[in-house]
């Protein structure tokens, strides 16, 4: 059902974790009084959240870097950083959110509420007061916070049309829905049709947005036969409003209301039960000579017709698709017509299901070792370099410990067996140091 497809991708960054603190207890009579280092906080993460008052992913095309805050450093006297606020980004119902490197699947957001964690935040370093030990009682030793998580993330959104346009093919559907519409979304080839619909995203100063599509290209095309697929004509009964755009400048000799009552009978004879859809009047191309007169004989027809019926009467909005005069209230009343329309009823078969993976399971070695040109050894690898990061060189406690974690993995015997000897220089990111046997 991906026919229609909003699609983005946006940066992700979580807050780094603050760093830990290296502190001592000065009292007057404690002597050497014992560490006194906090933690740092733990960094905020970057979480999305389903808004059900937005349809596209409009607000994304002006802003795509999204980054939480860094925890804070831990301080003296024990005290602990403060952990950050996670940011929270709102999106539709119905996005699917990837990892935009390797494509796997994080997660489908349906339902108003729902959170997905995007980008975990770093945990905060750990201040000294964590490692005494009673044959270490005062270490200078801490660690910084944990980077936090960065990612590029590919939002997709697949739009169903809420706004269909119909009317005769001259009227000025295609100039309307460019000027009323700002994104083009991608489209699937339908391999049974040639016809490639005309769909566009409207946003409003007030936030609201919604899509609107052509449809009477669809519609010819079922009725002439052409095997327009269920998805489509699917598709076109999703449709909420319609907007009936009439040319009311006569120009070619035909009468507007004629052409009214023709594309009605059209919309009827698809059975796409079209016509139980709220439907609005478009007067389009009043800036021509003789259009303010067709109106008048418009409205009086139509009235006559409905005098009937116990039927609201249908709104007639006078507009020029050229010019703009007229969209802002059309707009505004199509929006408050989709808040009170409900929506049909998804299709089972349409709900597609997808294999999502939780967590990040890295098949990477903790480290590789490479040699460069000037015979300097090279180590690189995610698990390594986060402890370096997280490895505060202020302090030579800290360093040997980074020294015990590295033989941990077991680094030094791999440089070993790759012939590293006595005094080599041995690099992980701007940091140097001399290989000891």
């Amino acid at each position: 059902m991906s026919m229609f497809l909003d699609q983005v991708t946006i940066d992700v960054k979580a807050g780094k974790g603050g760093d830990g603190m290296v502190a001592f207890r000065r009292e007057k009579y404690v002597p050497d009084g014992g560490p006194a280092g906090g933690d740092g906080g733990r960094g905020g993460n970057v979480v999305l959240v389903v808004d059900e008052g937005l349809r596209t992913l409009m607000d994304f095309r002006f802003n795509r870097h999204f980054k939480a805050q860094p925890g804070e450093n831990g301080m003296s006297k024990g005290m602990h950083g403060r952990g950050s606020e996670d940011m929270y980004v709102k999106v539709p119902e119905g996005t699917t959110v990837r990892d935009a490197e390797t494509g796997a699947l994080l997660g489908d957001l349906l339902e108003h509420g729902q959170t997905l964690v995007v980008a975990h935040g770093g945990r905060g370093g750990r201040g000294n007061t964590r490692f005494a030990t009673p044959r270490n009682p005062a270490p200078e030793m801490a660690e910084n916070g944990e980077p936090g998580q960065e990612r590029k993330i590919e939002l997709e959104l697949k739009v169903l049309a809420d706004v269909g346009l119909v009317g005769f093919p001259s009227v000025g559907k295609s100039t309307l829905l460019s000027v009323i519409s700002a994104a083009r979304p991608k489209i699937g080839a339908y391999h049974f049709t040639t016809l490639v619909p005309n769909l566009g995203m409207v946003n409003m100063p007030d936030g609201r947005s919604f899509v609107a599509a052509d449809l009477p290209g669809l519609i010819e095309g079922a009725s002439q036969g052409v095997g327009l697929g269920t998805q489509f004509l699917r598709h076109i009964e999703r449709t909420r409003v319609i907007l009936h755009v009439i040319d009311m400048s006569g120009m070619e000799g035909r009468d507007p209301y004629e052409d009214y009552v023709a594309i009605n009978n059209e919309l009827a004879s698809h059975n796409l039960r079209l016509l139980e859809r709220p439907q609005i009047i478009v007067a389009n191309k009043m800036d021509m000579p003789d259009a303010e007169e067709n109106l008048k004989k418009f409205k009086a027809e139509l009235a006559k017709e409905q005098e009937d019926e116990f039927a609201d009467p249908i709104p007639v909005f006078p507009i020029s698709g050229v010019t703009r005069q007229g969209l802002e209230p059309l707009l505004s009343a199509t929006a408050d017509l989709l808040d009170v329309t409900p929506e049909f009823p998804l299709y089972e078969e349409e709900i597609e299901e997808d294999v999502v993976q939780y967590g990040f399971v890295s098949d990477e070695p903790a480290f590789s070792i490479d040699r460069d040109a000037d015979a300097t050894w090279v180590l690189s690898g995610e698990k390594l370099e986060k402890l370096f990061k997280m490895t505060n060189f202020d302090h030579d406690e800290t360093v040997m410990r980074f020294a015990r974690q590295l033989r941990g993995m077991g680094v030094d015997e791999a440089l070993r067996a790759r012939g590293a000897k006595d005094g080599d220089i041995v690099r992980i990111g701007e940091f140097e140091f001399e290989f000891v046997e």
